[in-house]
């Protein structure tokens, strides 16, 4: 299908139960959602497709592991009104503007742009759903710096980074020294059993789900990051992306399936990985990993018919002016219309795997 808009991608165990029961929402028990930022628009309305009518048809317990905006996503799935809540989202996030002679410093402005954002979710009712939610499990992912990405302070964070990098080069495991992976979670974690690195699951409460969603979107050097987190080891958190950029499947358990509404066809790992190729390229392993995972994307060809041939990223804030900007992301939300038709031709179709490829 080289001009279907939606790429969709599923393990060999989730294309036999996809053939066998069709597309039952029930069939999937985690969701995953990836850092990305201002990529998240490119989802738009399949986003609103997925989190109300899709789920909706069903009320079977879920487990939403997310880093970044991924794990602000999840948020709105587990509000009172998950089609409502994500819509909000969106429109607050592209909405995102800033005086030009703004004297603050850029990490100010953004932190205070951030919050605005999260806090169009937040209400006390909402913040009371989502941590008391017994069919949407939230696992929050964060980045605890270790030595010297524990401070916030630039000279040092660069050091920290640099070293973080280096070790990440050599061998994904040491990226272990610079960061220690922190999950605040709503309830246990069944779908993922994190061992490849040390980790650490901290209760989510009202006192400090606004904190553990800012510090998973907190990029380094960008945004002021989190301290000392009510109820979570101490020390300086960060973005989550950092260790799960796109998650590591390795770590995945149980019987059911994941739903991945993604922004791109390939997974990488961390942060760190994004630039390394052979990092990107699928093994054995790693496609044995994804064998129950089910990845929705908008297909290369749908991308290469958005305005400027891409989805939207943070970099757009920088590049564009904000005119420009609000305008084009504006038209990713409205083309995103049909992701989410596209999705709805795939569950109805009689054959479920007419439109699925393998990793």
């Amino acid at each position: 299908m080289p001009n279907f808009p939606l790429t969709i991608i599923a393990g060999s165990a989730a294309r036999k139960r996809l053939a066998s029961e069709g597309w039952q929402p029930q069939l999937f028990t985690a969701m995953v959602g990836a850092s990305g930022g201002a990529k998240m628009l490119s989802l738009g309305h399949l986003d609103r497709y997925l989190f109300g009518e899709y789920l909706g048809r069903s009320n079977h317990p879920m487990e939403l592991y997310g880093s970044s905006i991924g794990s602000w996503r999840h948020a709105a799935l587990a509000c009172i009104n998950p089609a409502e809540a994500i819509a909000t989202l969106q429109n607050r996030y592209m909405n995102q503007r800033w005086a030009e002679n703004d004297r603050r410093s850029p990490q100010a402005i953004v932190d205070g742009l951030c919050a605005w954002v999260l806090d169009s979710l937040l209400t006390p009712n909402n913040t009371d759903h989502i941590t008391t939610n017994r069919r949407f499990r939230t696992h929050i992912v964060t980045a605890l710096g270790l030595g010297l990405n524990s401070h916030q302070q630039k000279p040092m964070l660069a050091l920290g980074m640099a070293k973080a990098a280096v070790l990440n080069l050599l061998d994904r495991q040491l990226l272990a020294r610079s960061f220690q992976r922190v999950v605040f979670s709503t309830g246990v974690s069944k779908s993922f059993v994190f061992k490849d690195f040390n980790t650490e699951h901290v209760a989510v409460s009202s006192d400090n789900l606004r904190s553990a969603l800012l510090a998973s979107g907190s990029i380094p050097f960008l945004m002021s990051g989190q301290r000392d987190i009510v109820g979570a080891p101490k020390g300086h958190y960060w973005d989550g992306g950092i260790i799960d950029y796109h998650f590591d499947f390795t770590n995945r358990t149980g019987e059911g399936l994941v739903l991945y509404p993604h922004f791109t066809d390939h997974v990488v790992a961390g942060w760190f990985d994004k630039s390394l190729s052979w990092r990107r390229r699928m093994n054995n392993n790693s496609r044995q990993a994804l064998d129950n995972v089910v990845i929705l994307a908008p297909s290369r060809a749908y991308i290469a018919a958005l305005p400027n041939a891409k989805i939207p990223d943070r970099r757009d804030f920088q590049k564009m002016p904000q005119a420009t900007r609000l305008a084009y992301w504006g038209e990713c939300i409205s083309a995103s219309q049909a992701l989410a038709d596209a999705f709805i031709e795939v569950i109805e179709a009689a054959d479920p795997l007419h439109f699925v490829t393998g990793p």
